[in-house]
């Protein structure tokens, strides 16, 4: 369960970092600011997980 989440979490990071990219090349604020909330949303869940290892030691 716990890697599922972890790659959960890439996903988020990776689609969040890409739709980033496009938002900028094309101008669109919005889809830049999408981008950066989704890479937020892995990065919290990232951050979620790493602490569950942690305790799970």
């Amino acid at each position: 369960m716990a890697e599922e989440e972890k790659g959960k979490a890439k996903g988020e990071q990776m689609k969040g970092k890409a739709k980033e990219a496009v938002g900028r090349v094309v101008g669109n604020e919005r889809l830049t600011a999408e981008g950066r909330a989704e890479q937020a949303k892995g990065d919290a869940r990232q951050a979620k997980e790493k602490v569950k290892d942690v305790f799970k030691d």
